[in-house]
């Protein structure tokens, strides 16, 4: 009796062992998605009250191979070849690209509106990088549109800069000499 309880329970440990409990990622969608910066998450000298981005590229490294002479080919009288070299190999990595950090200014959550999104996609639409409907919202489509556009200004990012939203017409240029 003991023993087929035992082996009942051990049935039902394996069977939900078995189970495929844990939610998988879809690493397409997060891939679209901005990673969120907390409010206070600026680069240092940033002015207060100013929202940032930060778009990290990774480094670039590539593996090098090398042959190494250990004993150069011994030659006979007549110039023939009576042993050959031998090299050894080395392995080595070589960082062609450092890593990069580039911030940059963008527009904080609260101008960020149902209205302001919809103006956005209206001029990226106007510029012919988003084809979706005017949503007002910031889905994956529009988030494309971002990175698409701010590629051609050298900011390969989903998340709308400062910078780019005033190109785009959607925020007011700062006057001369004026704070802000």
């Amino acid at each position: 009796m003991i023993r087929n309880l035992l082996l009942t329970g051990l049935a039902a440990l394996g069977l939900a062992a078995c189970q495929d409990t844990a939610p998988v990622a879809d690493v397409a969608r997060l891939a679209e998605q901005p990673l969120a910066t907390p409010p206070d998450h600026a680069p240092p000298g940033a002015a207060p009250g100013t929202c940032w981005g930060k778009h990290v590229t990774p480094a670039v490294i590539e593996t090098v191979t090398d042959h190494v002479l250990q004993q150069p080919a011994r030659r006979d009288a007549e110039g023939a070849i009576s042993a050959p070299a031998h090299y050894r190999t080395e392995t080595h990595q070589r960082i062609v690209t450092p890593r990069q950090e580039i911030w940059f200014e963008t527009p904080c959550a609260a101008q960020m509106t149902a209205e302001f999104t919809a103006t956005l996609q209206r001029a990226l639409a106007a510029r012919g990088v988003y084809q979706g409907p005017v949503t007002g919202t910031m889905d994956p489509a529009t988030r494309r549109a971002v990175r698409t556009y701010q590629a051609t200004l050298g900011l390969d990012s989903a998340t709308l800069s400062l910078s780019t939203a005033r190109k785009l017409g959607l925020i007011a240029y700062p006057r001369p000499g004026a704070d802000g």
